[in-house]
C-alpha cells in the first residue's frame, strides 16, 4: 500500500482499555507497520506541578492541544515530530523521542477529539466506553500495580477527577466513528475475558454487513451475536453485541467478513494472539469480544488504506 499514513484516534478515560485494544489492532496490522502516540505525553504540568496548581490532568488547560495537532497534520503528511514523553511512574518528563510515521498511526489518548483541528486528522475514530465501576476496578489494578498508587489513593484521584470526566472526556464519545463499551453480563465479578461488549456503529463510515451474517447463523449464533438499531446520543446508530460466552464457532463469520480486508486474511482470523487478556491469577485469557473489537477497527483502517 502507498501513500499517507491512515491515522486511528482512540479516546476514553484514564484505564478504559485503550492501551489493550491499541496493542492488539497493531499485532494484526504488524507492529512494524504500526506508530503508537499517545496523547497523554502532552501535558502542560507535571505531577507535582498540577498538585501546586489544583488542576487534574484530564483538564484541556492542562494540555498542549495546539501542540496535538500540529503534530497530527505533520504525522498525516508523513512527517516526523519530536514528540513529548511524560513518564507515569516519575510524574516527570523524559527526553522527547523522534518519531518518523508508519504505514498505520495509532494515536491513543485522554483529549484526542477534544478540537475539530485534531479530529479531522483521523481516518477512524473509536471512543471507549466501559461502564464507570468497571473502568474504576480496572484504574485501581493498574496504578495499584504499575505506578505505586495505594488503592486509597487512586480512589482519591478518580473522586478528584469526576468532574472534568464528564466535562471534558466523555463529551467526546459524540465524534467517534465506533463507541466501544466492554461490561459485565451481570455484577458478578465476571473476569475480563467474560465480558460482553456492545459495539456502537455510527453512519459516519461504512461498516460491514453484519445483518446478513447475523440472519445466516443459526438460533444458537443470535443469542450469543446480536445486531439492532438504536439511538446514541440521540442519533440513529447500529448495535453489535458480541456476549463473553461466545465460542469461536458462533463469531467465525464474523471474523471471516472483518479479516477480508486484510492480505493474510486466513492467517489473520486464526491469529490467537489478538483477544488476549489476562486472569485474575495472571494467566491469559481468549476474548472473542475483544478480538472482535480489535478486528472491526482494523477493517475499517485497511478499508481507509485501500480508499487512497
Amino acid at each position: 500500500m502507498s501513500g499517507r499514513p491512515i491515522i486511528l484516534g482512540i479516546v476514553g478515560d484514564s484505564a478504559a482499555g485503550k492501551t489493550t485494544i491499541t496493542r492488539g489492532i497493531a499485532q494484526i496490522l504488524g507492529p512494524e507497520n504500526v506508530t503508537i502516540i499517545c496523547t497523554d505525553d502532552y501535558h502542560r504540568y507535571d505531577r507535582k506541578q498540577r498538585a501546586e496548581l489544583g488542576i487534574t490532568a484530564l483538564h484541556p488547560d492542562c494540555n498542549y492541544l495546539d501542540i496535538i495537532q500540529q503534530h497530527l497534520s505533520l504525522l498525516r503528511t508523513g512527517q516526523p515530530i519530536l514528540k513529548p514523553i511524560y513518564n507515569h511512574k516519575t510524574g516527570t518528563f523524559d527526553p522527547p523521542e523522534y518519531i518518523k510515521p508508519q504505514r498505520f498511526v495509532i494515536v491513543e489518548g485522554l483529549l484526542g477529539f477534544s478540537t475539530r483541528g485534531m479530529r479531522d486528522n483521523y481516518d477512524v475514530k473509536v471512543y471507549l466506553a466501559p461502564p464507570e465501576p468497571l473502568r474504576h476496578r480496572w484504574k485501581v489494578k493498574r496504578d495499584t500495580a504499575k505506578r505505586g498508587y495505594s488503592e486509597d489513593q487512586v480512589r482519591a484521584e478518580l473522586e478528584k477527577r469526576e468532574p472534568d470526566s464528564e466535562s471534558y472526556i466523555r463529551p467526546q464519545r459524540r465524534h467517534a466513528d465506533v463507541v466501544v463499551s466492554f461490561y459485565p453480563p451481570i455484577d458478578d465479578g465476571s473476569s475480563d475475558a467474560q465480558l460482553n461488549v456492545r459495539l456502537v456503529l455510527r453512519p459516519t463510515i461504512p461498516h460491514p454487513d453484519f445483518l446478513g451474517i447475523i440472519e445466516r447463523s443459526s438460533t444458537n449464533h443470535r443469542s450469543a451475536v446480536r445486531l439492532d438499531l438504536d439511538r446514541d446520543m440521540g442519533k440513529p446508530v447500529d448495535v453489535l453485541e458480541v456476549d463473553g460466552h461466545a465460542t469461536h464457532e458462533q463469531v467465525k463469520d464474523l471474523q471471516g467478513v472483518l479479516c477480508s480486508e486484510h492480505p493474510n486474511a486466513w492467517e489473520m482470523c486464526n491469529n490467537f494472539e489478538i483477544g488476549k487478556v489476562s486472569g485474575t491469577t495472571g494467566e491469559t485469557l481468549q476474548s472473542h469480544p475483544l478480538a472482535i473489537s480489535q478486528l472491526l477497527v482494523t477493517y475499517h483502517m485497511l478499508k481507509a488504506a485501500k480508499g487512497l
